[in-house]
């Protein structure tokens, strides 16, 4: 991975709230089961979706439903089940009001918490 996602990844298991949250670039940790661990604000802000309302819940089935197909989906459950994942992909959210964002996904498995980052860059 490089430029911004690579280095933030790398150090995401460290970083504070208050750190995520200063990033220029959306934030997701999620469980092996996909369920929302932390939701920095720059991602709550693009997505037009509060971190209160997102950790917690899970990722593909309530906070981000278009991303239950096999292009984002099944990379995250591969990942978790070899415990090994990096990856890097173009990807088009479409929200539920309507809107739709090109992205590029960086997703990461992280050994020492167990838990996959999800790094959404905006070109």
């Amino acid at each position: 991975m490089q430029g911004t996602a690579g280095s933030v990844l790398e150090q995401a298991d460290v970083l504070t709230p208050g750190e995520l949250d200063n990033l220029p670039v959306g934030m997701i940790q999620l469980d092996r089961t996909g369920k929302v661990l932390k939701f920095n604000q720059t991602e709550s802000d693009l997505a037009r979706v509060a971190a209160a309302d997102a950790v917690g819940k899970s990722f593909f089935d309530e906070v981000a439903p278009c991303t239950k197909v096999q292009s984002f989906y099944g990379k995250f459950v591969e990942g978790v089940e070899k415990r090994q994942l990096q990856t890097v992909f173009d990807y088009v959210f479409r929200f539920r009001d309507g809107r739709e964002k090109n992205v590029v996904i960086s997703m990461f498995y992280s050994v020492t918490t167990e838990t996959v980052w999800v790094c959404v860059e905006r070109p």
